[in-house]
């Protein structure tokens, strides 16, 4: 008997210890901690779509805005009017000769994710994109050098609750983003509300989670 109670009682420590290593770690839109930038260049699609380049951006540069702890996401606009960047030149009602891909996110480079089934939720209050601009919520977790990485996204709905998880890998070299990516073509500046825009807000409800009961572990051992 003392050595199946001892059996029993040690499960119940792993068990425990289990849901320590791997419980969930939830995050949300947070104005302290959503505030990086990067943007990806592209060609247009009837040009080959190839890539141009990639750097990091000024988070408002994306164009990326909070009003209180609501974040507003409207599609990139270039104020260089070369051709480079729209079709004919800059100008009002010219159209973006480029896709921007805007990421707008959180990183953790301390390893505080790392181990983690990373939950990512939040509130859709507004989305009048059109449908030149779609906009997604991710979770990334990039090899130390960004060489690769494991991905868990989803599209933003026109209203209400989104939520993605992703497990990380177990190593504080790594490079865990979550946050919101914007992909369409730039706009000249006046033109901007033409496009539409996503507004997010926090989500702090919560998350239903499986507890095992003490009856059930002793019923394994019956």
């Amino acid at each position: 008997m003392i050595r199946r109670v001892t059996t029993v009682l040690a499960f119940v420590a792993c068990a425990l210890s289990a849901a320590v290593v791997h419980a969930d770690t939830f995050v949300t839109v947070d104005p302290a901690k959503i505030t990086n930038g990067y943007m990806n260049v592209f060609n247009l699609p009837a040009d080959g779509s190839g890539y141009q380049f990639g750097t990091g951006w000024g988070f408002g540069d994306l164009v990326c805005y909070y009003t209180g702890s609501d974040l507003t996401f409207a599609p990139n606009t270039i104020g260089d009017p070369n051709p480079y960047w729209y079709i004919g030149g800059g100008g009002p009602g010219a159209p973006g000769n480029k896709i921007m891909e805007a990421n707008g996110y959180a990183e953790d480079n301390a390893g505080g994710l790392a181990g983690q089934t990373v939950r990512f939720s939040g509130s859709v209050v507004s989305n009048t994109l059109t449908s030149s601009h779609t906009v997604i919520a991710f979770i990334k977790d990039f090899a130390p050098d960004f060489s690769s990485s494991n991905v868990s996204s989803v599209v933003l709905p026109s209203t209400g609750v989104f939520s993605i998880t992703l497990a990380t890998v177990n190593d504080a070299a790594r490079h865990v983003q979550y946050g919101f990516q914007m992909t369409g073509p730039c706009v000249w500046v006046t033109d901007v509300a033409n496009f539409g825009s996503v507004t997010i807000s926090p989500f702090d409800g919560t998350v239903a989670t499986k507890h095992t009961s003490w009856g059930t572990l002793k019923s394994l051992y019956r």
